[in-house]
């Protein structure tokens, strides 16, 4: 697992690790106005790095608001026009909450865990990803 990476300032922490191709973002901490840019960027670095499927696992996210999914769904729009995928797992109550409220959870892939979500993925299409 790679060393989880925070700004110091805002408590929220991301830690990536690439299995089969895939970025696996692990998130921890509330995920909002001061936090959604720190994880913008490890989302824009994945692509940057060529690499079109993203996992991100949300267990750690007690909370988040209406910028924190803005985040969410602009990654998601990005990866799609990649060519990729952006996949959420382990939506915490409050995190789940929002998604159902807003409609997000039906038109964006969540799964229950990382291993479910990489399940979801197409073997040829990550194979063939760029190096990481």
């Amino acid at each position: 697992m790679s060393t989880p990476i925070s700004d110091g300032t805002t408590g929220l922490t991301v830690s990536c690790v690439i299995r089969d191709q895939v970025a696996v973002l692990s998130v921890t901490g509330e995920l909002d106005i001061d936090t959604g840019p720190l994880l913008y960027v490890h989302l824009a670095n994945q692509l940057s790095h060529g690499r079109k499927h993203v996992i991100v696992d949300l267990s750690g996210v007690p909370f988040m608001d209406s910028s924190g999914l803005n985040v969410i769904i602009r990654s998601m729009r990005e990866t799609r026009l990649a060519g990729g995928s952006l996949t959420l797992t382990a939506l915490t109550p409050t995190v789940d909450k929002l998604f159902r409220l807003t409609g997000i959870g039906l038109t964006h892939p969540v799964q229950p865990d990382v291993e479910s979500a990489l399940a979801t993925l197409d073997p040829v299409s990550t194979s063939s990803q760029g190096a990481p």
